[in-house]
């Protein structure tokens, strides 16, 4: 491909790409790969690229695979925006970045979305017991004894 040939890739495909990137790397991502995709999410947000409901969805999903408080905040702020622009599967990725942020400051999980490691165990950790199944229901997240049965699972298979 010649020099002239290039042509950048358009917004929604980038982002598409850094998502899938980021959620096929979570577990192996280095510090630098993850702060690289949020930065080019976040330039890209300058340059005007994210406004509608699915490049808001896009770009929540890299912002959650971040590692910062302030990614996570970036996270719920675009699955906030993707839901009020009607994108409905950015209701779940909303409820998992608000839980992200919250463990991230050492506060209780509000939905129970985030499996943890604790003293060498699979955790939910502590979720606020004032929220309930419903309110999970309206965010698409699974009732809190489904969440639990998760991490057992998780524990049990780990344990082989």
């Amino acid at each position: 491909m010649e020099p002239d040939d290039f042509s950048p890739e358009d917004p929604i495909t980038e982002l598409s790409r850094l998502a899938g990137e980021a959620i096929d790397s979570q577990s192996t991502a280095t510090s630098a790969e993850r702060r690289r995709r949020c930065n080019r999410v976040l330039e890209m947000e300058a340059q005007g690229y994210i406004t509608d409901e699915r490049a808001c969805f896009l770009a929540g999903l890299v912002m959650i695979c971040g590692e910062s408080v302030a990614d996570f905040h970036h996270a719920h702020r675009f699955a906030r925006r993707a839901t009020e622009l009607g994108d409905e599967r950015a209701w779940t990725l909303r409820a998992m970045a608000w839980d992200r942020l919250l463990i991230e400051l050492g506060r209780p999980q509000h939905f129970g979305t985030q499996i943890i490691r604790i003293g060498g165990r699979w955790s939910l950790g502590a979720v606020n017991p004032r929220v309930t199944d419903w309110e999970r229901a309206l965010f698409g997240v699974p009732p809190l004894y489904v969440q639990q049965q998760r991490v057992e699972e998780l524990q049990r298979s780990e344990q082989g």
